[in-house]
């Protein structure tokens, strides 16, 4: 396998810094499942249902966080060109204190007790503003001209943003709801989370690795130099929507367009891509869009005919944007990510000679990937009529979210165990090279 084009993978930290967020991650996901089967329907009446808002927290700081954390500490030496200074330190730091924060915040959320709340402020804000840090500080070496680099600065931006929103409305939790404007300081902390850290760093992201791993076109110029500032700064305009209501159509409506333009954009160049063949990473891609579009198309309607009081529709949009679209892509992409790590570690450890480093399919089978991401799409597709028919379908929704999960994790576990093998049995060849 040759090292693909535009990376400097001699730069690149060891494996156990993404690898320790990308195994943490899907037990997070895991464990909002068993929340669902132990809540039961009722935590989809209410929006601030304690349930409801410990199993968002569960997939969109346990999840999404800590692979979208792993996956910047990998790409910033590797595709930006400006290495972490004491990965594993930084890497052990700062996952410790997000794991830990989030347990204590979800935990604290589910069962209305202020106390482990109070314990996870400084925890979780500690991690979350700590990375955010070291993303802005380590990028302002990355040259000007890389896109991808100023993407995910921008991105890193909006999560110390959305960071500061959640702990503002976290202590608002702990310490007996002193903040009076909460709905829509809780709508923009979403926007900032959703659409800004990650919708701007799936954005910067896919202009490296949609062509690269998929084999596409590149996207167009004038969209890899301007979209992700044109997204940071509308999504900076939301705040004004505090102040100025009126204000919160018009840029929703600009906001809408731009990521239509991105999904539509992505969807024309994988038609386009060179090898035609299968692949899960493209279908996890495709689906992921094509959930952003629906769920772009749900927000319109709900802009037309004003949605009901009973909560479907933001529980819809939650899903679509979630699990359907960034989990799905998230999801996809450590199907490339984690086995070309684990074969790119090996054969850099490799002397001539030694044992046989398996491929990227050997590592991780199409056909177990597959498996995972139909159970994946079907879990989506039963959390969403659920959402409309709870008696019918909600404990199979959960248990197929569950299975999915766990499935993702047994995955990277696998990868995992794969290296720790291998790299044994290379440890081995040149202890008995040295001692011949």
């Amino acid at each position: 396998m040759n090292q693909p084009a535009g990376l400097s993978l001699d730069q690149a930290p060891p494996i156990t810094v993404p690898l320790r967020f990308f195994l943490s991650a899907p037990l997070f996901s895991m464990t909002a499942a068993i929340l669902l089967l132990w809540q039961g329907p009722d935590m989809l009446m209410n929006r601030w249902h304690p349930a409801l808002l410990g199993a968002t927290h569960m997939l969109t700081l346990g999840f999404l966080g800590l692979i979208m954390m792993g996956a910047v500490m990998q790409m910033l030496p590797v595709v930006a060109g400006t290495p972490v200074r004491h990965p594993l330190w930084s890497a052990a730091i700062i996952h410790t204190l997000g794991v830990t924060g989030i347990v204590l915040m979800c935990f604290g959320l589910v069962s209305s007790s202020p106390s482990p709340l109070r314990f996870s402020l400084p925890l979780l804000g500690s991690a979350l503003l700590m990375f955010s840090s070291l993303v802005i500080f380590t990028l302002r070496r990355a040259q000007a001209n890389n896109m991808t680099a100023r993407a995910i600065r921008l991105a890193a931006v909006m999560l110390a943003a959305t960071a500061i929103l959640g702990l503002l409305l976290l202590s608002n939790h702990a310490y007996f709801w002193w903040l009076e404007i909460r709905e829509p300081v809780t709508n923009l902390h979403l926007s900032w989370g959703l659409l800004g850290w990650v919708g701007v760093l799936v954005v910067g992201v896919a202009f490296q690795v949609v062509p690269m791993f998929q084999l596409t076109p590149a996207y167009p110029a004038i969209m890899t130099r301007w979209l992700a500032i044109f997204l940071f700064l509308l999504l900076l305009a939301l705040s004004l929507g505090i102040i100025f209501p009126s204000l919160q159509l018009p840029l929703g409506l600009a906001l809408a367009c731009a990521l239509i333009w991105f999904a539509v954009t992505t969807l024309r160049l994988q038609n386009q891509r060179k090898r035609k063949l299968p692949d899960v990473t493209l279908s996890f891609w495709f689906g992921g869009m094509l959930c952003l579009l629906l769920a772009i198309a749900l927000w319109l309607a709900g802009q037309v005919i004003p949605p009901g009081e009973n909560g479907q529709y933001e529980l819809l949009l939650g899903l679509l944007m979630i699990v359907g679209f960034a989990m799905s892509l998230v999801n996809g992409m450590l199907y490339k990510i984690v086995p070309f790590l684990v074969w790119f570690h090996l054969q850099s450890r490799r002397k001539p000679g030694g044992p046989v480093v398996p491929n990227v399919k050997q590592i991780l089978p199409e056909k177990r990937t597959r498996r995972q991401m139909w159970l994946h799409f079907a879990a989506l597709a039963s959390l969403l009529a659920a959402v409309l028919r709870p008696a019918l379908f909600f404990y199979p929704a959960a248990v197929l979210f569950g299975a999915s999960s766990f499935w993702l994790w047994l995955n990277m576990l696998s990868a995992w165990l794969t290296y720790r093998r291998i790299d044994a049995l290379i440890v081995l060849s040149r202890e008995a090279s040295s001692a011949a």
